[in-house]
C-alpha cells in the first residue's frame, strides 16, 4: 500500500512514446493527461520522458525542444526529465544518458528518496528501472502487451503492482488470460540477466510460477483541461488514427491484419446510408495512395492528423469540431474481448460527444447512460448515427457525466496510488 499522504514521495511518469513523435498530439495527450490529474491532486511529480537519439541529431533537437515548448503550455516547465540516450539501447542506464529539464543530480537525489514509478507501456527499462522503490507497470493496450507477454520479458519481473485498461481481464468471456498461462518465459527472459540484481532474478523465476495479479483502471482524461464544447454546425463524426498496421499479433498461428482500413471495411458505406451526416477520418494516407481516393469516392473526407492534431491544444480542438466519434476497432480486442476503450474516446466524452464504437466487453463496466453507443455492424451503426444527429443534447449530457464519473484522471490516479 502506498503511503503518500504521510510520506513525501515523488512520483514519477515513465514513458518512452511522446517526444519522438512530434506531429502526435492525440499521442502527447495520453500522458499529459496523467500528469495534469497529478498536478490536480497536488502530488510531487516528474514527468519522466526517455528519448532514444537517431542519427539525425538536428531531428532529435527539434523533439526535444517541442516537447518542452508542449510542457510549458500546459504548466509542467518545472516537472520533467527528458533522458536523452545515445546510443539507443534497449538497456536503460543513467550513467549514460543526457538529463533535460532538471539536472541528473537532482533526479538521483529524489531515487534517493521515497517514490513511484507509473510506468506507462514498459517505457523505462532496467537498469534504471530498478531504482524506483516501488514499480507499477500501466498497460495501455492490452491485446499487445498480453501477446507480447507470452514471447518475451515485458518487465513482468520488475514490476511490484500491474494495471490494464484492458477492463474485461477478469471476465469469463475474454481471451486473455489463455494467452498468457504465465508471466514470462524464462528461456527469452534469461538473456539479459547481467543487468539484474539476484534479490530481482529470483523474483522473475517466481513470477513464472504464478498469473499476473492484474488491476483495472479507465482511460484518463482531465476533465478540467478538456471541459464540454457547444455543438458544431456541421453534423461531422470524426476519429484519429493509424489507416496501417505496424505491429505483429499471433492469432492461431497466424499474423492477421489489425488494421483501421480493415476494420472500418464493413462500414464504408455510411455516408451514402446516413447522407445528413458528414464522415470525416484523421488518418495517415498520403495523397498519393490510392487508399485516399476510394475513401472520397465512397464519400469520406480524409485529412492530415499532424496538421489538424499536432498538438494536443490542436487535438483537442479538432475533436470538438465534431458531433461525436465514430471508429471501428482492431479485431483482436473485439473477438478476445480485453475491454479496451480508447483514450481518444474519453476526450470525446469529456468534450461531450458521444461516441459510437464497437463493444470490446467494456460495454458492462460502464453505467446504464455513459454516451456510448456500442455497434456490431452496419445497420446498428447507421442507426446509432441518426441516434447522435437527433438526440444530441441528451447524449452530448450523458458523454460527458460519463467522462467526470469513470474516466476523469484524478479518479483513475487516486484509485492507481490508493489515495
Amino acid at each position: 500500500m502506498f503511503l503518500l499522504l504521510l510520506l513525501p514521495v515523488t512520483i514519477f511518469l515513465g514513458c518512452g512514446f511522446a517526444a519522438k513523435y512530434r506531429e502526435g498530439g492525440g499521442n502527447f495527450s495520453v500522458p499529459l493527461q496523467w500528469m495534469l490529474g497529478l498536478k490536480r491532486l497536488k502530488l510531487d511529480a516528474i514527468w519522466l520522458e526517455l528519448l532514444p537519439a537517431t542519427e539525425d541529431v538536428s531531428a532529435d533537437e527539434a523533439r526535444i525542444k517541442n516537447f518542452q515548448t508542449q510542457l510549458r503550455a500546459h504548466g509542467l516547465a518545472s516537472r520533467y526529465c527528458l533522458l536523452y540516450q545515445k546510443p539507443a539501447s534497449d538497456a536503460h542506464d543513467l550513467d549514460g544518458m543526457r538529463c533535460i529539464g532538471i539536472s541528473k543530480h537532482e533526479l538521483l537525489d529524489r531515487l534517493r528518496g521515497p517514490t513511484v514509478l507509473l510506468n506507462l507501456a514498459y517505457s523505462i527499462h532496467p537498469p534504471l528501472l530498478l531504482k524506483f522503490e516501488r514499480r507499477v507497470f500501466c498497460d495501455l493496450d492490452p491485446s499487445e502487451i498480453f501477446y507480447w507477454m507470452t514471447k518475451m520479458e515485458m518487465g513482468q519481473s520488475y514490476h511490484h503492482e500491474f494495471w490494464t485498461i484492458g477492463l474485461n481481464v477478469h471476465g469469463s468471456d475474454c481471451q486473455l488470460s489463455r494467452l498468457v498461462p504465465v508471466a514470462a518465459s524464462l528461456r527469452e527472459a534469461r538473456g539479459s540477466r547481467s543487468s539484474i540484481d539476484p534479490g530481482v532474478a529470483s523474483h522473475r523465476e517466481a513470477a513464472t510460477e504464478a498469473r499476473l495479479n492484474w488491476k483495472t483502471f479507465y482511460p484518463l482524461v482531465d476533465t478540467q483541461w478538456i471541459r464540454p464544447e457547444p455543438r458544431p454546425r456541421t453534423p461531422k463524426f470524426t476519429t484519429v488514427g493509424q489507416w496501417y498496421w505496424g505491429g505483429a499479433v499471433e492469432v492461431a498461428g497466424e499474423f492477421p491484419d489489425l488494421s483501421k482500413k480493415l476494420a472500418f471495411e464493413p462500414y464504408l458505406g455510411l455516408p451514402s446510408r446516413v447522407p445528413e451526416a458528414k464522415f470525416e477520418l484523421a488518418m495517415n494516407i498520403s495523397a498519393r495512395d490510392p487508399e485516399r481516393e476510394r475513401l472520397q469516392r465512397l464519400g469520406w473526407k480524409i485529412v492530415d492528423p499532424h496538421q489538424v492534431a499536432r498538438t494536443p491544444r490542436s487535438y483537442r480542438r479538432y475533436l470538438a469540431s465534431a458531433v461525436g466519434e465514430f471508429t471501428a476497432i482492431k479485431g483482436v480486442d473485439v473477438a478476445w474481448r480485453t475491454g479496451w476503450i480508447s483514450d481518444r474516446a474519453a476526450a470525446f466524452l469529456a468534450l461531450g460527444r458521444p461516441v459510437i464504437t464497437e463493444d470490446t466487453g467494456a460495454k458492462r463496466y460502464l453505467p446504464a447512460k455513459n454516451g456510448f453507443s456500442f455497434v456490431r455492424d452496419a445497420d446498428e451503426a447507421e442507426a446509432a448515427v441518426k441516434n447522435v444527429l437527433r438526440d444530441w443534447p441528451r447524449l452530448s449530457a450523458q458523454a460527458r457525466d460519463c467522462a467526470v464519473g469513470v474516466f476523469d484522471s484524478v479518479k483513475n490516479l487516486r484509485n492507481i496510488l490508493n489515495l
